[in-house]
């Protein structure tokens, strides 16, 4: 693979821009920089309200105070150069899947880039292309197979431009009402898709732990507001049950909430089952608020028996919450809807827009079912905030742990507009399809074996007498010749790899490719 350049590529002007190169292999050398681009003509008319002022000419008068945010050549320059790089990586076919590494390479190749007086943007730009990009790796690669690789549509990378450009705010309906109408549209055809009434609501947050913690928190404090009103004492220490394969981050909001967590463990296929978790319930009684089934398990893409547990609710009556942060998706194909049947019966769930919904980094949707409960747990109280808090309008902020947020659905919102529900739909189709070929190929070698049937689109297998060190040779090996980037896992005690199949991009013959290197 190689580097996409500019196509005015100048080596002298490169060499000025960034220091000299000797680094390892795998890390680029600084490639040359740019020319200034020509002025862009626009076929069309913008609209006139967002006519382009005339930049000022450059003066040596300028204020320092204002040279920043006013519109000037400089500034016009800057934007360019921001967006021709922005172009060319969106439109890139053959982006290396690159590497990182180590801080001293890094510090020696970039040297110093902040002090009193800047290095200026053109210099700024050709550092981060092609010292500090080269050394991250490209998470929508087609070979990134490791942990739930991103893969967002060409539509909404771009578009996520266009929400950093157009100075929103979507904390509030009062700042950001446009804004927040989109998000909650998107959050209502997800809500219908997941069987959820069409009162359900949420919001867009940052990430899974995020959305899993603000949703517990809603549950608590529902349970909370419930025994009060029967005037029954709450229990010496709140609990929640989950399968002892849940995610981590249920964990890490337990220790934030000061609450336990009572792991079940699941039956060997890692399905948690309705009889499992009333054993638990009967244990602890009513110190459970809640309990988490997931839907579709990071480490081998496991759906829990989610219709089996919300059926206890009947008997038990607990907050249901469904962990689909990766797999739950997956419901808009008809090759694994019936796996999620109780998603309808949640009391809240969350799903991850930059995983498998193909939209950048970072989203999560949290979605209750009732939404002022999620409300009444979240709204922050300041005198401040009283024309915000004090009307029915819907405010984004009033539903998570947060308060300032960024508009982070509406490139999710633009690219299901752009494209539609049927492009999402055979996409992740043909992910479940691959994953079942590609199992197929694995069962039929010798020397590799699933560890598990694969339910999504997560493939977990073993070559048969590796180590934990044969293993993490083998990995760094194929990241080092930029083949695949795929890191070895584990489950109980004993090590394997996997791959995590999400972007419509990878191929059958590319991860047969990735096999014969086992050999």
């Amino acid at each position: 693979m190689r580097l996409w350049q500019h196509p005015l590529a100048d080596l002298a002007a490169a060499a000025s821009l960034v220091r000299p190169f000797s680094g390892p292999a795998g890390v680029h050398a600084p490639a040359p920089a740019p020319a200034d681009p020509p002025p862009r003509r626009h076929a069309a008319t913008p609209p006139r309200r967002h006519a382009a002022t005339p930049p000022r000419e450059d003066h040596p008068m300028e204020s320092q105070a204002t040279r920043m945010h006013a519109v000037t050549a400089e500034t016009a320059k800057i934007v360019d150069l921001v967006l021709d790089y922005s172009r060319r990586r969106i439109l890139a076919s053959d982006t290396p899947l690159d590497k990182p590494i180590s801080e001293f390479e890094l510090d020696r190749l970039a040297g110093r880039t902040i002090d009193e007086n800047g290095i200026g943007a053109r210099r700024a730009l050709a550092l981060f292309e092609h010292v500090l990009a080269p050394a991250c790796i490209t998470t929508d690669h087609p070979q990134y197979l490791s942990f739930i690789p991103t893969a967002p549509t060409k539509a909404a990378i771009a578009f996520d431009l266009v929400v950093s450009a157009s100075a929103l705010y979507g904390g509030s309906w009062l700042e950001g009402a446009g804004a927040v109408h989109a998000e909650n549209e998107v959050l209502a055809w997800l809500a219908n898709e997941f069987g959820l009434p069409s009162t359900a609501g949420g919001v867009f947050v940052q990430g899974g732990t995020l959305g899993n913690l603000s949703a517990l928190v809603a549950a608590r404090e529902q349970a909370r507001l419930t025994l009060r009103e029967a005037g029954t004492d709450h229990p010496g220490r709140w609990k929640v049950v989950c399968s002892a394969e849940a995610h981590s981050s249920i964990a890490s909001a337990a220790r934030v909430m000061d609450v336990d967590v009572v792991p079940v463990d699941p039956g060997p296929d890692g399905v948690l089952r309705g009889d499992a978790v009333r054993a638990a319930l009967e244990e602890h009684g009513a110190s459970v608020f809640a309990v988490v089934a997931t839907a579709g398990s990071t480490n081998f893409g496991i759906v829990d028996d989610v219709a089996s547990i919300a059926a206890l609710n009947d008997e038990f009556g607990f907050w249901l919450h469904v962990d689909g942060a990766y797999g739950l998706a997956a419901m808009l194909s008809p090759l694994a809807r019936d796996r999620f049947a109780g998603v309808e019966r949640a009391d809240s769930l969350i799903v991850d827009p930059h995983k498998w919904l193909f939209a950048p980094f970072d989203a999560c949707a949290l979605i209750y079912r009732d939404p002022e409960t999620g409300r009444r747990a979240h709204t922050q109280h300041a005198e401040y905030l009283d024309t915000l808090t004090e009307t029915s309008e819907w405010s984004p902020s009033d539903y998570a742990a947060h308060l300032t947020r960024r508009a982070r659905g509406l490139p999710l919102w633009f690219s299901l507009a752009t494209y539609g529900g049927a492009a999402y739909r055979d996409a992740i189709t043909g992910s479940l399809q691959l994953t079942q070929d590609i199992a197929r190929e694995i069962s039929s070698r010798d020397g590799v074996r699933l560890v598990r049937d694969p339910q999504l689109s997560v493939v977990v297998f073993e070559r048969e007498g590796w180590s934990r060190e044969d293993y993490a040779a083998w990995s760094a090996r194929l990241l080092d010749e930029q083949r695949a980037f795929v890191t070895p896992s584990s489950h109980a005690g004993r090590p394997n790899t996997r791959f995590a199949i999400v972007n419509p991009m990878t191929t059958f013959e590319q991860l047969v490719g990735i096999l014969d290197t086992m050999a």
